[in-house]
């Protein structure tokens, strides 16, 4: 394992073909409690071929160039002290790594975030009185609840749930079912430098004294990139799936930031601000005014292939039926292959359902546009306005080359091979995992009040029939104050 956190395989090159973006020097200003946001990321206008110019109409936020996420299971004795103990020494290794780079895309962006099997094995009740719970609390009863989904329900929902599988889930053949991950932590490092991800991999997950690592078991680190092509140059997707002899590599325009050809990081796609953590948007979970998780957010983390030849070579030959499968059908684009970046015209779910009945078929983007956004418009619990249309998830997905990941633990159960293959590490931030599956299902056409009549997995379904699903877990990103071990500081 320690082999592999010191080893990128195929994504050192990123670092000697692509240029860092050019961002604007951080201002020094004090940490925010989101961990989820990356700071002094910037936002430039692009034009059709998604690169920037001066008569560019699209707003586009330009991610950091490396992705990595590890996943770890919990290496301490579920006993108060020894958690404690660990709370301070992760705590500490954070502080450290902090000092030495700021939380944004030059320095290296950490977000961590755990999951139900730490709140379930290692916080099943809480032995002490806070402002926050009485002592005797048990799991999951200080877990975030989801208001909405409660008062629907008619029970008691939380914001984080166990992951599930949707209709379109499909792994590969002879992979088995997708598997639905329980690990205790994932961290999301980010950063233009893989240099300063190594770093702070060392600091969090390394043997010295001054490391973390003594409180992990890795399970997995899965690697990958995003962008590199937004000032001009070859994008790294294209770069680096040629490099690896990736099937259908070829076709995957110049500067694209993502294998699939179009611009994944929107603004209007992306959540603004703090929208998507757990108290801001009035009515969604109890955590206003004074939540312990207040500040934090829910994550999704999954796996999935994707397969370039049947999608540039055999189910969407031509540019006008990859953009008709991504944003809608109906749409006739100018004929540009190397048009990346489209701005979705948005679609009320009735006009999913008539393009459906005219083109027997539906777009991915337009199958979500009306569940990931605000209805109506909205104030939040900041006084800040939010229109209709306002999208409140944000997305951290990035491309990759692993299969399925980096370094497993279990190689045989996740299937590992060392031979590259084309996929995306899926992150997404949103208050409540109810939100993550209700636009995750209509990604499928199941909305609550209508299935439509296409098959999830047909060519007529978005992108569904080019995406194979491995692996899923959820987890909950505490505000940064609580991100070490949230919790064990109530225990007895």
């Amino acid at each position: 394992m320690g082999t592999a956190l010191a080893s990128a395989g195929i994504y050192e090159l990123i670092d000697s073909i692509a240029k860092p973006p050019d961002r604007a020097a951080a201002a020094d200003s004090p940490l925010i409690q989101e961990q989820y946001i990356l700071q002094n990321e910037q936002v430039i206008m692009v034009n059709g071929s998604g690169v920037k110019s001066s008569n560019g109409t699209i707003a586009v936020r330009v991610p950091a160039l490396h992705d990595h996420v590890i996943t770890a299971r919990l290496n301490v004795p579920a006993k108060a002290k020894a958690l404690q103990e660990a709370q301070h020494h992760l705590e500490s290794a954070l502080l450290d790594l902090e000092r030495q780079f700021p939380p944004t895309p030059t320095g290296v962006a950490t977000t961590v975030a755990w999951g139900l099997p730490y709140f379930h094995h290692y916080i099943p009740t809480l032995g002490k009185t806070s402002d926050f719970f009485k002592a005797g609390t048990p799991y999951p009863a200080y877990l975030p609840v989801d208001l909405m989904t409660s008062k629907t329900e008619g029970r008691t929902v939380h914001a984080l749930q166990e992951a599930r599988t949707f209709p379109s889930d499909q792994p590969p053949p002879d992979f088995g079912p997708v598997r639905l991950e329980q690990n205790d932590v994932a961290v999301l490092l980010r950063s233009d430098s893989l240099a300063n991800i190594k770093a702070a991999q060392n600091a969090l997950f390394g043997s010295g004294s001054n490391q973390a690592g003594s409180l992990f078991k890795v399970t997995s680190i899965r690697q990958g990139f995003s962008g590199g092509g937004f000032y001009g140059q070859q994008g790294l997707p294209s770069k680096l799936a040629m490099a690896a002899n990736i099937p259908g590599a070829q076709s995957i325009p110049r500067q694209a930031q993502g294998f699939l050809g179009f611009a994944t990081t929107l603004d209007s796609n992306m959540g603004p601000g703090n929208i998507a953590n757990l108290e801001t948007l009035p009515g969604l979970t109890d955590q206003w005014p004074n939540g312990y998780f207040k500040q934090g957010t829910t994550m999704h983390l999954s796996h999935l292939f994707q397969d370039l030849v049947t999608w540039y070579e055999q189910n969407y030959p031509q540019y006008a039926d990859r953009v008709q499968a991504m944003l809608q059908p109906g749409l006739s684009p100018a004929p540009a292959p190397g048009t990346l970046a489209l701005q979705p015209p948005g679609q009320s779910e009735a006009e999913v359902a008539q393009g459906v009945q005219r083109y027997h078929a539906y777009g991915h983007t337009g199958s979500m546009s009306q569940v990931d956004s605000t209805t109506s418009p909205t104030t939040s619990n900041y006084g800040k306005a939010y229109p209709t249309g306002t999208t409140i998830p944000v997305r951290g997905d990035f491309d990759t080359l692993d299969n399925p990941f980096h370094y497993t633990s279990d190689p045989t159960a996740d299937h590992y091979s060392n031979k590259p293959a084309a996929g995306l590490h899926f992150i997404s931030f949103q208050p409540t995992i109810a939100i993550f599956n209700l636009v995750r299902l209509s990604m499928d056409g199941h909305y609550p009040d209508m299935t439509l009549p296409i098959a999830p997995r047909s060519p007529h379904a978005g992108i569904n029939s080019v995406l194979q699903t491995t692996h899923r877990q959820n987890y909950l990103v505490p505000p940064r104050r609580h991100r070490s071990f949230p919790l064990a500081e109530f225990l007895a």
